[in-house]
Order: structure tokens, then sequence, then C-alpha cells
């Protein structure tokens, strides 16, 4: 299992042996059954909750027969989920529609999102020829801005302001956003 932990462990692939197939539309989708879904949200959060949602007209949210739309917490976080029983009925049906609204409402938390996806989700960017080189002193700047978020968001803030608007283009959102968390981190830690 991963190191990590609460709402981070939920985006951790999924093992092999925990992904099933199901034949629809010719094709063999891939997908994480309900048991191994409950237990990857018990490691997460052992007091997680779903309850489905009373009025979800009232919402805004659209209404389809044979479904239900829940919330499901986590991590005292909660989002919103539509569960489907397809042609199922009776019982059955009521499985499939919480098993389905549950593997729904945790993707909008990150589980088996590469799944859910149709293509390469995380490409590698080193892989990516059409990428563009990183402007001149970048990989310096870099480490002086990493090291930067231990400091605060304030002095992150800075120090972003301060920068050359070429390095700031080039990075990743992926990475800004990591550097503001642990900027955040830094700021309770402290």
């Amino acid at each position: 299992m991963s190191e990590k932990t609460g709402l981070a462990l939920l985006r951790v692939p999924f093992p092999a042996h925990q992904i099933s197939t199901l034949p629809k539309g010719g094709v063999k989708l891939s997908y994480v059954g309900h048991a191994a879904l409950t237990d990857r949200l018990l490691d997460a959060d052992p007091a997680w909750t779903w309850e489905p949602v009373a009025n979800p007209e009232a919402l805004g949210l659209p209404i389809a027969p044979n479904g239900m739309w829940i919330r499901l917490t986590v991590c005292g976080v909660t989002r919103l989920g539509y569960g489907d029983a397809g042609t199922k009925k009776g019982g059955d049906a009521v499985k499939e529609i919480i098993g389905d609204a549950l593997r729904n409402a945790a993707m909008r938390f990150g589980a088996a999102l590469d799944l859910w996806h149709k293509g390469e989700l995380h490409k590698d960017e080193d892989d990516d020829p059409t990428a563009p080189e990183a402007p001149d002193g970048y990989d310096a700047w870099l480490a002086d801005f990493e090291a930067t978020a231990d400091n605060g968001p304030e002095a992150l803030l800075a120090a972003w302001t301060a920068s050359p608007v070429e390095f700031r283009k080039h990075m990743p959102a992926e990475k800004r956003e990591a550097l503001k968390a642990r900027a955040q981190k830094a700021t309770v830690a402290a």
C-alpha cells in the first residue's frame, strides 16, 4: 500500500488485481469494483460517509429515471456523484445505483481517475516532442523557487511575482499547485 494517506491516497492508482473488466460496446472497460473502492475509502478515512441527495432538482442537477445523486464525504470534504442502474430492476438495481454513484463520486476525489480517462491521463512531458524547451536559467530558478515554498505562501507569492514571465509560463500548473500546497503546509507546521 502507498505511504500516502487521506485524500492523497485516493489518487494512488489501484493495483492490477483490483481492476476488473466489463465488455461494453465491443470493447472491454476497466473499472474498480465496489469492494476495492470501499477498501480504499476506509484506508483513506475510516469515517467516510455517503448520503442520497434529497432534492437534486433544487440544486440544478439533472434527473434521470433509475438513478440517484449522492454526497460522498471523505476526510471532511464532500463531493457529488451520480449512479445509474441501467436496465436492472429491484434489489439489483439499488445495489448497482449505489455502487455506480460511489465510484462516480470517488472519481471526483481522483479515485481510479486513470480508468475513467479515454487516453493517457498523465503523459510524461519528457516523452512529448512538441513540449517547449525550458528557457535558459529555468532549472536554477526552479530549484530556488521550490526552496522558497518552505517559507510559506507570502514568500512564494513574492518570489513568483518577481520571477521572469518566461519562467512562470513554462512552469506546469500541477507544479505550481504542488508548491502552493507545500507553502501552505509550511505555514501550518510553523
